[in-house]
């Protein structure tokens, strides 16, 4: 549909008529600068008065042409629906010491936790479209990095710039829940799904994991647990190669209460090909449903009588020269 953002800038038309009927020795009051006019020293005499007409004319649909793109001409297409739907996922990530053993194989290297968190985690989060991502990250205590947005990239970068022991060296599982609780507290249209990664046990903190359970419950957040780490690996010393458990430290009976407690569900990553695996799982949680919003596309033509108006006002300021030229050539 066509239409004019400000119809009212066609009330300017006739100001030039307007002016033009004013008394030429009021004009010059209004004149603060006297201009001389374009065709002063050049001795235009054609004996005819078409020229001037023909100048009437352009000058004419020159003003006509600024003043409708003063008006804002402008296309609106059809009205089109914008889903309005997403998940709110606040992702916690543990940054204690352990997160240091290299257990895990990336692109066919040996890596430690972290880094295989951090290389699934990306594209995880940037299939996240629609959707409000947070980052907590968690030791001694629990911090927020990055609070709920629609900034995936942002996420990511604090992601990629979070090292271990950051924040100190024991795991403080039962505060990274509660900062979660009291983050999604002021989100009132929030489906409140907390996905949390450890490698270990609570050691730390100012409330226990049961604390944060009860708390999560209360407010009603979905509670992902997930963790991290092989069953088995070879570990090399004087006296030869021994396979040991890496993960004996993980409360995995902690991880799956909290989960199952708060209507989630807990995962074993082992690889990075379980964590993919969850991930993808995790995909499938329920959009928070949002009124859906309406847009219509809109394109802007202002442009185009405004290159008009430019164009004959470039044409009527060299009118003068070409009829001086056409003269001297009759001559």
């Amino acid at each position: 549909m066509f239409e004019f953002a400000w119809l009212w800038a066609f009330a300017a038309l006739p100001l030039p008529i307007l002016f033009r009927l004013i008394p030429e020795k009021k004009q010059g009051q209004f004149a603060a600068l006297k201009v001389p006019k374009l065709t002063s020293g050049i001795a235009v005499s054609t004996g005819k008065t078409g020229t001037s007409k023909w100048r009437l004319l352009i000058a004419t649909l020159a003003w006509i042409a600024l003043v409708t793109a003063a008006a804002r001409p402008q296309w609106l297409g059809e009205p089109v629906s914008i889903p309005a739907e997403g998940r709110d996922l606040m992702l916690a990530v543990d940054l204690s010491g352990s997160m240091k053993m290299e257990d895990m194989e990336v692109n066919g290297q040996q890596v430690d936790r972290l880094v295989m968190i951090k290389h699934v985690m990306k594209d995880f989060i940037q299939r996240r479209v629609g959707d409000r991502l947070g980052l907590i990250l968690f030791a001694d205590t629990a911090y927020l990095q990055t609070p709920l947005t629609y900034d995936r990239d942002t996420v990511e970068q604090f992601l990629n710039e979070a090292v271990i022991e950051l924040v100190g060296e024991q795991t403080a599982i039962g505060d990274a829940i509660g900062l979660a609780v009291k983050r999604f507290q002021q989100k009132e249209d929030s489906n409140r799904v907390l996905i949390l990664l450890t490698d270990g046990q609570n050691t730390a903190g100012n409330i226990t994991p049961e604390q944060a359970k009860e708390l999560a419950i209360s407010e009603k957040i979905t509670v992902y647990t997930i963790g991290v780490g092989a069953d088995q690996m070879l570990m090399r010393s004087l006296f030869g190669t021994r396979r040991i458990n890496p993960s004996q430290e993980l409360d995995e009976d902690m991880l799956q209460g909290i989960a199952q407690s708060t209507g989630g569900k807990y995962f074993r990553a082992r690889d990075t090909e379980s964590l993919q695996e969850i991930y993808a799982t995790l995909d499938e949680l329920e959009p928070v449903e949002r009124d859906t919003r309406q847009m219509r596309p809109l394109q802007a033509l202002f442009y185009y009588p405004l290159a008009l108006a430019l164009c004959l006002s470039l044409l009527l300021a060299c009118t003068p020269f070409l009829t001086m030229i056409s003269q001297k050539l009759k001559s």
